[in-house]
């Protein structure tokens, strides 16, 4: 396919078009607005869909990608020449992430008119959804940092208005200040690495950044005492932490469940958090080069344990999810961490697809159990149970969800996240540092199995703890907007669909090994393709098709040698078992916990009270930021700034400039009182006044007062002369 401004750029273009439109109609024609969105994300799927096919099942490598520019600005004259560039940049991992997003984002809008059908706010959700959706499709095709960060940005707004999309609630309006101004802590460092590699490169473009690593450019450069490439790789880095919630910025994610729950399906799972983990795999080449990785690893690790052992206590439908969130993209940075860049970006996609379906199946169920008393939505799994029985299809593509995320075999998330934990495992043979990762890794895989299967068992199993609650229960009954999303993402949570078989270790083949597309295709930047590359401008041909361009192969050694490759499968499967065995001890624990109630919780909770409460707290990192960083320590800082502007700037630089200014005016207003009116000017007056009598007087016209005057002057002439 001949690439163009009307299948690259309509895919973010028309959800964008049908924000634009839909601002101005959506008061008047609600549904009219909310088929436009609906039918904007469907099209734009369509065309991702058609480049999904032509690179991952066409004629494409591993190394092939489309990059087309045009001049966005230039600034040339005075003898400078500055000129900024933007384009898109397709490549087989932009080309998936495109089809995961316009995919999973219709499912949602498709699921939103059934969820929000009832709502006051109808139409406005869909506007701030398709805006949200573009952004995010503009990132996947960005090929700079720039139009990245400015993509970054307006996804920031588009979730500051969702999360806070019922602000009459004050919870809903501190959410989504929380999450914005989160979020903006690792902005402004991502901001700051782009201008560090800005003014080391002189250019945001990727493919320039990838050449400029590949002729050793930044070795040797120091910025305050550290290498370069480590600088800006933190910078950039930090702002993965801050949009994907890792460790230490998670705070901001569990309370963006204050939003309506398609939204937390679109944030959670494909678009806003997955934004962070995929620019951090479009720069892996600079945090390579700066020596990150052993860092990112222990970030990865700590989130995915710490955010599992929170959701173990969590009673909230929602918030369970949330912290599985944050856990799950854990093990995405983690596995940037440890090397494995595949499979980092397969659990991006993997997790897209079961966290969205987990979250509309919460809707579902959220949406259905309505308290007659109190006229509110119930949330609490406390009040819950026995819903099987009433809503069957949701029971069923949430288990289905539940075991993947639990990575159960068969099913996508053991074959990601499998991957990565034998990546960290074979990360440890070789240096005993990334054996605390690792092992955080594993941890956090136990837990994951046991507080899923505790919340579906709370939820769906056993007998209902609220009897008047599940009466006011109507049978759920199939719909087209309610259901059908649910069901085709249940599908695509089994592991094949990755994978040539069934368990990702090639132990259960289900077809020939050239069905591992995303093994095969899915690789990290090879630099020294960049050293000499020349993008397109936008309206040109795509010349490197009438190149030649070998199909990838799959290539089960992945290059290794035969012994390198022998240390890494036994390593691998090692860990595949360790995984089976601790997903299934997740799932007993939870069993007998919640349905055969053989174990006791409640004696965990009072042996470990102090742990108990830490986790109900959260580790208090809230009471940290708020009672801590901003209370004693900004706060404070503020509170200094402004007496310096009230009491020293404003007092005496202000104020004090105003007394001087009054001074002033009074010297100036006697001076002129007295000097240029009294003397000046009414004196001037006066004195032409004087001798104007004078000369009346010495010019009456009367010849005896000539004659007396002229005696008088003769007189006193004689009298001078004697």
């Amino acid at each position: 396919m001949e690439y163009n401004v009307l299948n690259i750029g309509l895919i973010v273009l028309l959800p964008f078009f049908a924000f634009v439109i839909n601002s101005f109609i959506v008061k008047k024609f609600t549904n009219l607005a909310v088929g436009i969105s609906c039918a904007a994300i469907l099209g734009s799927f369509v065309l991702a869909s058609r480049v999904f096919y032509d690179f991952v099942f066409g004629k494409y490598s591993t190394n092939y990608h489309v990059h087309k520019t045009f001049e966005w600005f230039n600034l040339n004259g005075g003898g400078q020449d500055f000129t900024m560039n933007m384009g898109v940049y397709i490549d087989n991992m932009s080309a998936t992430l495109l089809f995961m997003v316009t995919g999973v984002a219709s499912l949602i809008h498709i699921f939103s008119t059934y969820y929000m059908k009832d709502d006051k706010r109808y139409g406005r959700f869909f506007v701030y959804m398709s805006l949200f959706t573009s952004a995010m499709l503009g990132l996947g095709l960005s090929d700079n940092l720039l139009s990245v960060f400015i993509f970054w940005e307006l996804m920031g707004f588009c979730s500051y208005s969702l999360i806070g999309f019922y602000y009459e609630k004050e919870e809903a309006g501190n959410a989504n200040v929380k999450a914005f101004m989160t979020t903006r802590v690792g902005d402004v460092f991502f901001l700051l690495g782009i201008l560090a590699v800005y003014w080391q490169v002189g250019s945001f473009t990727f493919v320039d950044i990838y050449a400029y690593l590949a002729t050793g450019g930044m070795e040797g450069v120091m910025v305050l005492g550290i290498p370069l490439a480590t600088f800006a790789g933190i910078a950039i880095f930090m702002g993965t932490i801050g949009k994907s919630a890792q460790f230490p910025l998670q705070v901001w994610l569990p309370d963006a469940m204050m939003g309506p729950t398609p939204c937390s399906a679109l944030i959670h799972a494909a678009t806003m958090v997955a934004a962070g983990v995929y620019l951090s795999l479009r720069m892996y080449p600079l945090m390579e080069a700066g020596g990150l990785l052993p860092f990112i690893a222990t970030i990865g690790g700590i989130t995915a344990f710490g955010a599992a052992t929170i959701a173990l206590v969590q009673t909230d439908f929602k918030a369970v999810l949330a912290y599985s969130t944050i856990s799950q993209l854990g093990y995405m940075v983690l596995g940037i961490g440890v090397g494995s860049y595949n499979a980092a970006f397969m659990h991006l996609i993997t997790h897209a697809v079961f966290k969205a379906c987990l979250f509309l199946s919460a809707g579902s169920v959220i949406h259905s159990l309505h308290d007659h008393h109190t006229h509110a939505h119930v949330q609490e799994m406390p009040r819950m149970g026995g819903l099987r029985h009433k809503m069957k299809f949701t029971w069923f593509a949430m288990w289905c969800c539940t075991l993947a995320i639990a990575g159960i075999p068969f099913f996508s998330g053991f074959v990601s996240k499998d991957r990565i934990l034998g990546d960290a495992l074979v990360m440890a043979t070789y240096n005993p540092y990334y054996w605390f990762p690792a092992a955080l890794g594993f941890c956090g895989a136990l837990l994951t199995a046991f507080y899923m299967c505790r919340m579906m068992f709370l939820a769906f199993h056993g007998e209902p703890r609220d009897k008047d609650l599940y009466d006011h229960v109507h049978e759920e009954k199939f719909s087209w907007n309610r259901n059908l999303p649910l069901l085709i993402l249940s599908v695509f949570t089994l592991g094949v669909w990755f994978s040539g078989s069934l368990t990702g270790q090639k132990l259960v083949k289900v077809a020939h090994e050239k069905i591992e597309w995303f093994d095969t295709l899915i690789a990290e930047p090879k630099l020294e393709v960049f050293k000499d590359y020349q993008s397109q401008e936008w309206g040109s041909r795509d010349i490197k098709s009438t190149l030649t361009f070998s199909k990838s192969v799959y290539d089960s050694t992945h290059g290794k040698s035969e012994e390198e490759y022998h240390h890494v499968h036994k390593v691998h499967v090692i860990g595949a078992w360790a995984s089976i065995f601790i997903a299934f001890g997740g799932v007993f624990i939870a069993f007998m916990m919640y349905i055969r109630k053989s174990w006791n919780p409640g004696w965990w909770v009072n042996t470990f009270s102090g742990w108990y409460r830490a986790l109900q707290n959260k580790y208090h990192f809230d009471d940290l930021y708020i009672k801590g960083v901003i209370q004693k320590g900004l706060l404070p800082v503020n509170n200094f700034l402004a007496w310096l502007d009230m009491g020293i700037y404003d007092k005496y630089a202000i104020d004090g400039w105003e007394k001087v200014n009054r001074c002033a005016f009074t010297i100036s207003k006697w001076f002129d009182h007295i000097f240029v009116d009294t003397i000046g000017v009414d004196g001037t007056g006066a004195s032409v006044r004087a001798f104007n009598v004078i000369l009346r007087t010495l010019q009456s016209g009367k010849i005896q007062f000539y004659f007396i005057m002229i005696v008088l002057v003769l007189a006193g002439y004689i009298w001078s002369l004697v």
